[in-house]
């Protein structure tokens, strides 16, 4: 989708599955870097022989990185015209993530309804289910944004860039 600038409001439908384009595979360092990054205390997550007396027997990925990184693979098609989120909800942990997992994504958009305090947007509500590669599912959310309606919102005034001058001899 080459020049995909994200959904407007006018382009989520209730009932309609988003299954993301992208995917992740999650590195120690990710784990590493966040749980320290957010003062996260439990070894569980940075230290592997205090893990390896764990009923899993390894780090686990943090699970607030991981509602992170899915809340992130889902903006290109939710979010990205975004005038801001309004809350997370019924956040479900299913299956521990391990450095290595890939993650990928898929959305239902549960409903849909004009802004009251604002006439250029409106508010969707989404469950989102995050995956590892092979199908286990490992974070259930419900996630509320308000979002731009199509020609409203600083997209509207963000210029596209000239075309190229030769292009089509590349």
């Amino acid at each position: 989708m080459s020049g995909f600038a994200g959904r407007y409001f006018e382009d989520f439908e209730a009932g309609k599955r988003i299954d993301h384009g992208i995917a992740r595979t999650v590195t120690e360092q990710d784990n590493q870097s966040f749980t320290l990054l957010t003062y996260n205390t439990n070894m569980t997550h940075t230290n592997h022989e205090f893990a390896s007396h764990t009923e899993f027997g390894r780090p686990l990925m943090n699970s607030t990185f991981t509602l992170a990184l899915v809340s992130g693979l889902t903006v290109r098609d939710i979010s990205e015209n975004a005038v801001a989120n309004l809350g997370w909800g019924e956040i479900e942990i299913l299956n521990p993530v391990f450095a290595g997992d890939t993650i990928f994504a898929s959305t239902w958009v549960l409903e849909t309804r004009e802004s009251k305090s604002r006439p250029g947007a409106g508010i969707i509500k989404v469950r989102t289910l995050a995956y590892k590669g092979d199908r286990e599912p490992v974070m259930r959310f419900v996630r509320s944004v308000m979002i731009h309606k199509r020609g409203q919102g600083p997209r509207a005034h963000w210029p596209m860039p000239p075309a190229l001058k030769g292009a089509d001899a590349l």
